[in-house]
């Protein structure tokens, strides 16, 4: 039979000197990725100046009385087309798609954004350099693919999203640059990023999105080209998504203030993109949400003002669920949502508004146009 040798207290005292200095190591690379986050946080003023580049014809001008058309898309960084799920939404995914099929759903986009022929475009979700879009500049496609479709537009991108690192989950999600981007073919003559009520607390708001509103100014003349002293503002918006609820409210709220102050001195304003709610005017019975699956907020429409147009097409989806890849899934046991649209000014009158279907095929939204003018 063999025998059993003990372990002699100084293998003991060894063993244990290991065990601590792993334990010190952990907590001595935990704090100084803390440290680190915190110190490369993003931290935007309330209001900043935003570069306006592009090649909108400096001799046009926006008039009332004419037809114009807002279209509005969440892009998904062009990586939640229609095999995507994501892990946010109760999938599994991190990096949902390789680099061909990003770039591919970004031509796409752009072919579709252009066939439209908008006067503006509002686009969510835009990467500037990012792990989960292999460092495409997303905003740099956009624009030279629209360009090189013959559109002639000013843009100007805003960051909702910009983290050094984010270590979660695994796969991480890395080094992140996004925003939202807007394209106007009237010349804009300024452009600001607004910052909005951020609702998470440190260490996670420095991981987190700031969100914001892209607000773009743009004179407006009458029939006969005579100056109205009026300006069209334009609000491109990305509203929170995984909060609590108070998030959204806030930020609401905080949007509906600067419409009503602009309302206030004349102007036309438009708000559009992906709020991430429904407003309580739109029917989405087509449309119910299995339990377990994340679920937009609401808008009360009667917390606008009342000549204010609280416009979504429920027709169509104008998103769907990242829960479950979408090719290949049974449709008629899918979840959808109705989350983008426009608030208008009272000013603004709207004629159509309809939601496209592209079936999500290259992005996990549709994109949703606006007819209106501008009284």
């Amino acid at each position: 039979m063999g025998s059993h040798e003990k372990k002699s207290p100084k293998k003991k005292h060894r063993a244990l000197k290991i065990i601590l200095g792993i334990i010190i190591a952990i907590i001595v690379i935990f704090a100084a990725l803390l440290i680190t986050i915190t110190a490369t946080e993003y931290r935007p003023a309330d209001i900043e100046d935003i570069a306006i580049e592009g090649t909108a014809a400096a001799d046009t001008a926006v008039k009332t009385g004419e037809d114009l058309t807002i279209a509005t898309w969440n892009t998904g960084y062009g990586a939640l087309g229609e095999n995507a799920d994501f892990f946010m939404d109760g999938g599994t995914h991190v990096m949902t798609d390789d680099e061909a099929t990003v770039q591919g759903n970004i031509k796409s986009m752009a072919a579709v954004s252009a066939s439209l022929k908008p006067d503006f475009l509002f686009l969510q979700e835009v990467d500037l350099n990012a792990k989960r879009s292999y460092g495409i500049d997303e905003a740099a496609e956009f624009t030279q693919l629209l360009e090189a479709a013959g559109l002639a537009f000013d843009n100007s991108f805003a960051y909702n999203y910009k983290a050094l690192y984010v270590p979660y989950p695994w796969p991480t999600l890395g080094h992140i640059e996004a925003g939202v981007m807007t394209f106007s073919s009237y010349p804009v003559t300024s452009a600001s990023r607004v910052q909005l009520p951020c609702p998470f607390k440190w260490p996670v708001r420095a991981l987190n999105l700031k969100r914001c509103l892209l607000e773009s100014r743009i004179p407006v003349v009458d029939g006969k080209g005579k100056d109205t002293g009026k300006e069209l503002v334009l609000i491109n918006l990305h509203l929170e998504a995984y909060d609590s609820g108070e998030g959204k409210v806030a930020q609401t709220i905080m949007l509906r203030e600067v419409m009503e102050a602009e309302a206030a001195k004349g102007n036309y304003v438009i708000a559009g993109g992906d709020f991430n709610q429904t407003f309580t005017n739109v029917d989405t019975s087509a449309y119910p949400i299995e339990e377990g699956h994340w679920a937009p907020g609401i808008i009360e429409t009667r917390s606008f003002p009342s000549d204010f147009g609280l416009l979504m097409d429920s027709k169509t989806p104008t998103c769907r669920s990242l829960a479950t890849p979408y090719a290949g899934a049974d449709k008629d046991d899918f979840v959808f949502y109705v989350i983008d649209g426009f608030i208008v000014s009272g000013n603004v009158r709207a004629k159509e508004i309809r939601t496209l279907d592209y079936d999500f095929k290259w992005t996990d939204h549709n994109p949703v146009v606006l007819k209106f003018e501008l009284e």
